[in-house]
């Protein structure tokens, strides 16, 4: 057994560990439904719920992904401006820290001013949450472009947009493949948080109306959900990275395996 595929085991049953511990617990404690449902009850939750659920989890996935779609487009977009420009840096960037600091869910009611309560506030809120951290990461990848580089390939007569081309953005490929990891997570994070404050559908409104008619383990079911579809997006840009950028992760095994 190579050990990329020991660690893949050990993590497995970290995993089956912690959902048993939690069952365990459950039972031993006497702990009630109301204040900690067992994994056992809340996975015949999402089973029998499901045909009920799944609309919500369309809803919810749909949101997400547009409003990651956007703010990739964004963040691309302003990262390789500021990247590649001292002024724009210099310019835009106080501006893009002060932006995300600001708390998001400050925001939601002002789109839901703009635009009605609905998918609208959920896609945007997705979309800004998740820009900066693109946007340092393609500015970065950018920035660590060897000058004695670009020197040289200025004097083979190279353009600024042909050294950007060639040599800036495949180098920021690493950049970039982390950042995405990073801003799908939260542009779930987004997604749900409008729904719960502006949405009649999405998981997130589900989970916000089994809270107030105390259907925990409905609540759990959700948390679950919201885990599951986080994992299954963060491995599938983690496998797009390892095959665009496998040769900047070629001495790690983990990385590569």
């Amino acid at each position: 057994m190579t050990e990329s595929h020991k660690i893949k085991l050990m993590s497995y049953s970290l995993i089956a560990g912690f959902f048993l511990t939690w069952e365990v617990l459950c039972v031993l404690l006497g702990v009630s439904d109301l204040i900690l449902p067992r994994p056992s009850e809340i996975l015949v939750t999402m089973w029998t719920r499901f045909p009920v659920l799944w609309p919500h989890i369309v809803q919810t996935l749909y949101a997400t992904l547009t409003g990651f779609a956007l703010g990739v487009l964004i963040g691309v977009s302003i990262g390789v401006l500021i990247g590649t420009s001292r002024i724009a840096y210099g310019v835009a960037y106080p501006l893009l820290v002060g932006f995300s600091s600001i708390p998001k869910v400050a925001v939601v009611p002002i789109f839901v001013l703009w635009f009605g309560s609905g998918t609208t506030p959920a896609i945007l809120t997705a979309m800004v949450i998740c820009v900066f951290p693109i946007v340092v990461n393609i500015a970065t990848g950018l920035a660590t472009t060897e000058p004695d580089l670009e020197d040289v390939l200025k004097t083979l007569g190279a353009s600024k947009r042909e050294i950007l081309w060639n040599v800036g953005l495949p180098r920021t490929m690493p950049y970039f493949f982390a950042s995405l990891k990073v801003a799908i997570t939260l542009s779930f994070v987004g997604a749900v948080l409008s729904e719960t404050v502006a949405s009649n559908r999405g998981i997130g409104n589900v989970m916000m109306t089994a809270s107030s008619n105390f259907q925990v383990s409905l609540v759990f079911a959700g948390l679950i959900i919201l885990a599951l579809m986080g994992v299954a997006l963060y491995a599938a840009f983690s496998f797009l990275e390892r095959r665009v950028t496998g040769w900047a992760t070629r001495g790690n095994d983990i990385a590569v395996s």
